[in-house]
């Protein structure tokens, strides 16, 4: 169910890992179904659980120290191929935003159209972000979309971030496409009959 968006404080999940692509967010054997909903329970499947399906110990979703609707995770996030189930993913597992330096466009864009939103911080930021998460697990971090800041509440530092201002709208209303255009239909009306 989609939530709107304002402002988030949460603690984070650390993800210090670069260049993790669709595949490791969600492997390609668990892309045959076609509803959103139970894909998160495998997220990062292949780092999340042996062969045998036990959870893999270390891994930061399998460590209760860890918790928080905010995944921060390493430059280059999404990378590889275009498929919206990794957004599905993280959305599913119950991440409201993730944050890294670097996104590929198209998962930026698919974890925006499932009310994900994608935070592109400096390097140095999330650098000492990961700090600050690694000596506080209890690390929050809020995200404010209006103002589109994001702050490091330990540390009080904080940076603002790009977004495209319909996906905004769209976020902060809780509308998809389809629900945005239907909430102009008045409009689109009253232009036609001109």
């Amino acid at each position: 169910m989609k939530e709107k968006f304002n402002i988030i404080t949460s603690t984070c999940v650390p993800l210090p890992m670069e260049n993790v692509d669709t595949d490791q967010i969600i492997p390609a054997r668990f892309l045959k179904a076609t509803s959103r909903e139970g894909f998160g329970e495998n997220l990062f499947r292949d780092w999340r659980y042996d062969k045998d399906g036990n959870p893999i110990k270390d891994f930061v979703l399998n460590d209760p120290t860890y918790s928080g609707c905010i995944l921060v995770a390493g430059k280059n996030f999404g990378s590889g191929s275009s498929r919206e189930h990794a957004a599905w993913a993280i959305a599913d597992y119950g991440f409201r935003v993730v944050v890294s330096s670097f996104f590929a466009d198209i998962h930026k864009n698919n974890e925006l159209n499932n009310f994900v939103l994608p935070v592109v911080v400096s390097e140095q930021f999330l650098a000492e972000l990961f700090d600050s998460i690694a000596s506080n697990p209890k690390t929050e971090v809020k995200v404010d979309l209006p103002a589109q800041t994001i702050t490091n509440l330990v540390t009080g530092k904080s940076e603002t971030f790009d977004i495209n201002p319909y996906k905004k709208h769209c976020l902060i209303n809780a509308l998809d496409d389809i629900e945005y255009l239907l909430s102009k239909k008045e409009d689109i009306e009253a232009y036609e009959a001109k």
